[in-house]
């Protein structure tokens, strides 16, 4: 099968001994097009050939190998099917890693947004092979010094285990009723598919580092280099970022919903570039709701906050037994793995699956604010609505959306000779602007529902707004139209509107 047959191939890639920068842009057009040209080039490949191969720069780990299936021997693998470009590119792009400032592994993506190539290709990976449950043995469940210590304590010994798989656990010699009562409610199963591609990678995020109490945690977004012809990524951090940026966290999702539509739908599959197309353009079989664009949405569909904690405690549990010389990982108890997982799961759902994504500055290319702005004396009491008017259709593209931002960039600081872009307002409210006139008609359901719910629980969270925070209209501070009748008389029905308070 076709599918099976491109994961060869980006295995190979990785194998080559040389190394050198990409001269292709990083737009996941161009991941797409490695695609192709391996779909194109290996008509005849064997139908039981796995399809996109996930491997680093080195070789999988036992992690990986456990919960990836079809992985091919190097005396499988098709040599010759990419060019120069395409090759030297697979090689920048397949390993994501972060360090001196830059995230590697990274593609710019149709919608705007940051994608990590890695995690995207395991989520693809365990779908063309089927989403399925891994059983986690029972001794796996409780720490190996917990195991040991209960064993001790009955005058048994726990024969070390070599070579032991998934598979084959439930031959180790092991009573489970002197196991500690620590992994009652541990899970018994993780979900391959939310393993590769986010479980295990929340789950070591926010372990303890050697010799400190502070996990890392979430990672930062950051800026290209330029949009046309992205090269470098920039971070937008200075000190040691997590690795779990949210790139990564972007090309997780997809890689975790992509697998489980593969998973999910009829064989033979469409080709991977035909589905990536639509998944990054349009829609997949032309659902507009399944794209990149509503990956959080989606997400948060896929998986619940407790149910993703059980899944990032399930792989915590594995990788204690699979990698015992992690460092992160040693001598931690039951009970603390536990808590890892819980904090972990809620810091991805509230801080990052249920908010907006939210593009920098510099992903619209904006000029350079004019003069020294003030920094804010946060939280603030107040958010702003406003409507564009001009331009007056909503954008429905990030090129369009980013051009428009410039637009109004440019009239403000060139005609109005302010600072920068006015949605704001002075020092006591955030300002937001739905793109579009909106006097007569009222946005999207989904763009009121971002303005009236989404974003400002996601500011209460962070900080940025008051608890007791009030929702205006423009109109409600000067003299303009601004948001519009059709917008402004909808404001005026949410919960938190208020009514300008009279000087006495």
């Amino acid at each position: 099968m076709l599918l099976w047959g491109c994961l060869f191939i980006m295995l190979d890639v990785l194998l080559q001994p040389e190394f050198r920068a990409a001269s292709l842009p990083l737009h996941m057009d161009s991941v797409i097009q490695i695609l192709a040209q391996i779909e194109q080039e290996a008509p005849i490949l064997h139908p039981t050939v796995p399809g996109l191969l996930l491997m680093s720069g080195s070789p999988i780990d036992f992690f990986q190998h456990q919960l990836l299936s079809g992985v091919p021997s190097p005396a499988e693998l098709q040599l010759d099917l990419l060019g120069p470009e395409l090759r030297a590119l697979a090689i920048s792009l397949i390993q994501h890693r972060v360090g001196s400032g830059q995230e590697h592994g990274v593609v710019l993506a149709p919608d705007g947004s940051t994608v990590a190539v890695e995690p995207l290709l395991a989520g693809l990976q365990v779908g063309l092979h089927g989403r399925r449950a891994m059983a986690i043995p029972l001794e796996f469940r409780s720490s190996p010094s917990e195991v040991r210590d209960a064993h001790k304590e009955k005058g048994l010994t726990l024969a070390p285990q070599v070579s032991t798989t998934l598979q084959d656990v439930g031959d180790i010699s092991l009573d489970p009723t002197i196991l500690p009562d620590v992994h009652a409610n541990s899970p018994t199963s993780v979900d391959n598919l939310l393993a590769v591609t986010l479980a295990r990678a929340l789950g070591i995020a926010f372990l303890p580092g050697p010799g400190t109490h502070t996990p890392k945690g979430l990672g930062p977004d950051g800026c290209w280099d330029e949009i046309s012809a992205p090269k470098t990524f920039s971070l937008l951090s200075s000190e040691s970022p997590s690795a779990l940026t949210v790139a990564f966290l972007n090309g997780a999702l997809d890689g975790a919903l992509l697998g489980d539509y593969l998973s999910r739908g009829p064989k033979p599959h469409s080709p991977l570039s035909h589905i990536l197309t639509q998944y990054y353009g349009a829609g997949v079989g032309g659902d507009p709701q399944f794209r990149s664009n509503f990956r959080r949405d989606n997400g948060a569909k896929l998986t619940s906050q407790e149910a993703l904690a059980q899944q990032v405690w399930g792989s915590l549990l594995l990788i204690q037994e699979l990698e015992p010389s992690h460092p992160h990982l040693v001598n931690l108890s039951q009970a603390q793995l536990a808590e890892v997982a819980t904090q972990a799961a809620k810091e991805f759902t509230e801080a990052f699956l249920e908010c907006p994504a939210i593009l920098p500055r510099c992903r619209w290319e904006a000029a350079p604010y004019r003069g020294s702005p003030r920094m804010l004396n946060l939280p603030l009491g107040f958010l702003y609505v406003h409507h564009t008017y001009e331009p007056h259709k909503p954008c429905t593209s990030f090129s369009q959306c980013a051009a428009d931002m410039r637009s109004m960039q440019r009239f403000h600081q060139d005609t109005r000779g302010w600072d920068d872009i006015g949605y704001r307002w002075g020092s006591r409210g955030f300002g937001v602007s739905i793109i579009g006139n909106y006097t007569a008609t009222l946005p999207a359901a989904h763009s009121l529902k971002t303005v009236r719910d989404t974003l400002p629980r996601c500011a209460l969270r962070a900080g940025h707004l008051r608890p007791d925070y009030t929702v205006q209209g423009h109109r409600q501070l000067v003299h303009t139209d601004c948001p519009g009748d059709a917008l402004y008389r909808h404001i005026s029905t949410w919960p938190r509107f208020g009514e300008v308070k009279k000087k006495a």
